[in-house]
């Protein structure tokens, strides 16, 4: 396996780190500045929204910049903002290191998965992006339980520091073993936009923005949708671990066939399977034995959108692949954001254990959603380069051919 992939992937595991552990230890966050569970929650909508709105911007203003420099000054900025979370004083500025926090994985993340599609053959594009996708997934199985425990065990503010410790240990690998990382094209942020205008495109995010809305509605809160069975730490920590590891197990499967199984095939099994656990969760949550075969087959369905999405992307558009990948990950995290605004308005709506429903409902139109975007590709076709959107090309540069 390519080195390199790897250490990507490892970034990726800090950034995925941090944005799962929190949901582990919100009751305790909650609880340390004297907020509502579901006030608490908006940690996690702040670094989702920074993370989605930046990411484009981002990697607009700084197209210029080395691929291995915008990595490390990211992760950089992300370490520092764990740290500043844990020493904050007051849930305000526990907010805006978030803010900082998210902006540092804006910088970090579709530039590494920009770089994993592009240092590969165009027929390994697929597998380099499952692996990279299964960085997230690896912390979900062993990076976020761990901080939970932490957390569960001491304090909270143990487990931010956790979280910069991991960062702080991938931007070395970074920094010791990528290297001559090419320079994307510069494109600015208006050409950046145009592929939502083309309805390929535009679909496939709509259903990474519906997807990930609807997994992250019930983990965010996660502590109280299974309060029933988290008798301590450990099960809590345990029941993340069967989470994260269902979800790695499926993108190391779908490194294996993404190249030749149909992206929208795989989609529509993926939602139509997440929407039926979903619906039972209300009363899978009930009991340990049954939350822990839910969280299994969720964990696995959940982590099973984004290969396969990327793909579809990376294969429409593949000349500007970093560029379509950071609209899936603006995407991905303004579902996230959606995610904590939806759930806390559902807690007090139809209480803690009834969010699965709320779930089901915004999983229904992510199938619609998938299913249009693969009847749009199947449709596409172009005489000079095949299912290739391109946005206008500055006036310096020759059009991408």
């Amino acid at each position: 396996m390519d080195k390199r992939l790897l250490v990507l992937a490892l970034g990726m595991f800090a950034l995925g780190t941090d944005t799962f552990v929190v949901a582990g230890v919100l009751p305790k966050i909650a609880q340390s500045f004297q907020v509502d569970i579901g006030i608490a929650g908006q940690l996690t909508t702040l670094y989702a929204i920074a993370y989605a709105l930046l990411a484009p911007t981002v990697a607009a203003i700084a197209a210029h910049v080395p691929r291995k420099q915008l990595m490390l000054s990211g992760l950089g900025i992300f370490v520092l903002a764990n740290l500043a979370t844990a020493l904050a004083p007051s849930f305000t500025i526990a907010l805006v290191s978030r803010v900082f926090a998210g902006l540092g994985a804006a910088m970090y993340a579709p530039t590494a998965t920009g770089t994993g599609a592009t240092i590969v053959a165009p027929e390994r594009r697929g597998q380099a992006i499952a692996i990279i996708v299964a960085g997230l997934t690896a912390a979900t199985a062993l990076g976020s339980p761990i901080g939970t425990v932490i957390g569960g065990l001491s304090d909270w503010r143990w487990t931010m520091y956790f979280v910069s410790a991991i960062g702080l240990a991938a931007g070395l690998g970074i920094l010791s073993l990528l290297h001559d990382v090419p320079l994307p094209p510069k494109v600015a942020l208006k050409a950046r936009l145009a592929p939502l205008q083309d309805a390929r495109v535009g679909w496939t995010l709509l259903t990474t923005f519906l997807g990930m809305a609807g997994n992250f509605l019930v983990y965010i809160y996660f502590s109280v949708v299974f309060d029933r069975v988290l008798a301590n730490a450990f099960v809590f920590g345990a029941l993340l671990v069967v989470w994260g590891t269902s979800g790695t197990v499926t993108n190391i499967a779908l490194a294996r066939v993404l190249d030749k199984v149909s992206a929208t095939k795989l989609m529509f099994v993926v939602l139509v399977v997440q929407a039926a656990t979903m619906a039972v969760l209300p009363w899978a949550s009930a009991w340990l034995w049954s939350a822990a075969l839910a969280v299994a087959v969720w964990g696995a369905t959940g982590w099973g959108i984004q290969g396969p999405q990327q793909y579809r992307l990376v294969t429409v558009a593949p000349a500007i692949a970093p560029i379509v990948l950071g609209l899936n990950t603006a995407a991905t995290y303004l579902g996230v954001t959606t995610a904590g605004v939806l759930g806390a308005v559902g807690i007090h709506l139809l209480g803690a254990h009834q969010l699965g429903f709320l779930s089901v409902g915004v999983f229904v139109l992510a199938i619609l959603s998938s299913q249009k975007a693969g009847a749009a590709i199947r449709r596409s076709a172009s005489p000079d380069v095949p299912g290739n959107v391109r946005p206008a090309p500055p006036r310096s540069a020759q059009p991408a051919r």
